[in-house]
Parts: C-alpha cells; sequence; structure tokens
C-alpha cells in the first residue's frame, strides 16, 4: 500500500502543474504573434486574412429544366390543388 503524501508534496506537485500551464500558454501566445508578424512583415498587412475566401464576383449559375407539356400540366393542377388549401 502506498504511502500518504503530505502536503507540501501536493501543493509541490499543484504549483508545478500550474506553471506548467502557464508557460504553455505564454509559449503559444509568443509564437502565435511572432507567426502573424512573420506574416504581415512578408507578405503585407492584409495578408493574415488570405486563407479567407474573397468574394465572389457572380452568383451561383442558374439551372432550368425543359418540362414536358404533360408534366406542366400536373404542375398547373398541383399549384391549383394548394392554391385552394386541400
Amino acid at each position: 500500500m502506498p504511502e500518504p503524501s503530505s502536503i507540501l508534496q501536493a501543493a509541490g506537485m499543484a504549483v508545478l502543474a500550474l506553471a506548467g500551464v502557464a508557460w504553455l500558454i505564454g509559449i503559444t501566445r509568443m509564437l502565435r504573434r511572432f507567426r502573424n508578424e512573420a506574416i504581415v512583415r512578408q507578405f503585407g498587412p492584409d495578408a493574415a486574412l488570405s486563407a479567407l475566401p474573397g468574394p465572389r464576383e457572380t452568383g451561383p449559375r442558374l439551372e432550368a429544366v425543359e418540362l414536358t407539356p404533360a408534366e406542366r400540366d400536373a404542375f398547373a393542377g398541383l399549384v391549383r390543388r394548394l392554391g385552394d388549401g386541400h
């Protein structure tokens, strides 16, 4: 059976864990800042968002299907029935 750890050992482990998390957060923020600064230096101030697609110049292509006379009549009948509230 393992020996129970003292309060000082538990507090020391908690302090080390917090220090490790703080170090990891600090390194991550520093690397992000330097990466963004390098992108701006190399490509200009608008390059940081260059991975996002720009706005479309035109809308999506329109599609159309020719209906046969029987299909047009069936569609007209469906519209009439839906218009009547049935």
